[in-house]
């Protein structure tokens, strides 16, 4: 049955083609749960086998993450703001509060947005606290496709050196994912002593 999912996971990124890829990963990029790790990883598969680019695959996934985190952006933006301001109040959201939160994501916010582009979970997230606050739209765009551009990269070339082997490329995947918090943890506290150092 794995072997039977495989090939008709292999068999759908290939017919779906570049488009399917930035689509995909839109999705993944938004709040629809479908994982990159069975995006990227059989692109760089079908790469390996000459029947996609790499670099066009990993193009277009960046992209896509880019357009699914926009959508994150502006739906936080113009729709979850007047709701926070009007009923925030109600569950200890008070506006002082909430102008705190926009002073941290507009001092910090490309840390923020770089750093959550690398985490699962907080991949699909980061974009809201960015339109809440109105992020530059330069930064957003620029921090968002830097660290989605790496994560995809990562995942594409498990695909491209290891395979088919689902097994293995889960597996990978995982340690890829540890490796990127580890990166993540060592950054920000790189992060926050120059930060203390500046402040003092």
């Amino acid at each position: 049955m794995l072997h039977e999912v495989i090939n008709w996971l292999l068999a759908t990124i290939l017919k779906m083609g570049y488009p399917g890829i930035f689509l995909l990963m839109a999705m993944e990029s938004s709040v629809i749960p479908i994982p990159s790790e069975l995006v990227m990883p059989p692109a760089g598969y079908w790469a390996a086998e000459g029947k996609m680019n790499i670099f066009v695959a990993i193009v277009c996934g960046t992209l896509g993450s880019l357009v699914g985190a926009y959508a994150n952006y502006f739906a936080a933006h113009y729709l979850g703001r007047p709701l926070v301001l009007r009923y925030g109040k109600y569950v200890g959201i008070t506006e002082h509060k909430f102008a705190k939160v926009e002073a941290f994501f507009h001092k910090h916010g490309e840390i923020s947005t770089f750093i959550g582009r690398l985490l699962p979970v907080v991949r699909h997230l980061i974009s809201l606290p960015a339109g809440l606050a109105g992020m530059n739209h330069w930064k957003f765009s620029f921090y968002t496709l830097f660290g989605a551009g790496i994560w995809c990269t990562v995942l594409a070339w498990i695909g491209y050196i290891i395979g088919e082997n689902q097994d293995l490329i889960m597996r990978y995947s995982h340690q890829a994912v540890i490796g990127v918090v580890i990166f993540s943890v060592l950054l920000v506290t790189v992060y926050v002593w120059l930060h203390r150092r500046r402040s003092r």
